[in-house]
C-alpha cells in the first residue's frame, strides 16, 4: 500500500474544506477504495462523552459506543492506537459486524482533546500490520491537520 500517496490525496482534499462531514466522508471512501480486504472503514466522533458514528464505508455499524467500551471506546479511554489480531479475542469487543475479525482504531485530537478515532474492521484475522498503523497514523495526522471540530458536542 501506498501510504505515501493517501494521504496526499487527504491532504489535497483537506486543503478545500475544513468542515468536518464532507472531509471525514471523502477519507472514509479514499480509505475503502485503497485498502484491500476490509468491510469497514469510518470514524466515531466524540459527543456528549461518548462516540457517535460518523462518516464511514461499509457495513451497517453501532451507532454509540460509551468510552471504555469495545475497541473503539478503550482507544480513547486509554488515548492510544489500538490494532487488534482477533478480535475474538479482545475483551468486552462490540460486534457491529459479525463478519469483522480484525480492527485498528487511531484516536484523534484537535486542540489537545480526542475528538473521535478512525475506525478500520477486516473480515481476516491479522490484517493491520505496523506499516498499516504507521500509514494511517500518518492519514490522522492530516486529519487533525485540516478538520475543524470545534461544531462537535464533547
Amino acid at each position: 500500500m501506498d501510504y505515501k500517496l493517501m494521504v496526499k490525496q487527504a491532504e489535497y482534499l483537506g486543503e478545500d474544506e475544513r468542515d468536518f462531514v464532507p472531509f471525514l466522508s471523502n477519507v472514509s471512501a479514499l480509505i475503502y477504495d485503497s485498502l484491500d480486504r476490509l468491510n469497514w472503514a469510518g470514524f466515531y466522533l466524540m459527543d456528549k462523552g461518548s462516540l457517535l458514528l460518523g462518516p464511514f464505508q461499509g457495513k451497517v455499524a453501532c451507532i454509540r459506543i460509551e468510552i471504555g467500551k469495545g475497541v473503539c471506546g478503550t482507544a480513547v479511554a486509554e488515548d492510544r492506537t489500538i490494532r487488534v489480531a482477533d478480535v475474538h479475542q479482545f475483551p468486552g469487543h462490540i460486534a457491529c459486524d459479525s463478519a469483522s475479525e480484525s480492527e485498528i482504531v487511531i484516536p484523534i485530537h484537535s486542540e489537545g482533546k480526542i475528538v473521535g478515532v478512525l475506525d478500520i474492521d477486516s473480515p481476516y484475522k491479522e490484517r493491520f500490520s505496523e506499516e498499516d498503523e504507521v500509514g494511517l497514523t500518518a492519514l490522522v495526522k492530516i486529519i487533525e491537520k485540516y478538520c475543524d471540530f470545534s461544531r462537535l458536542r464533547l
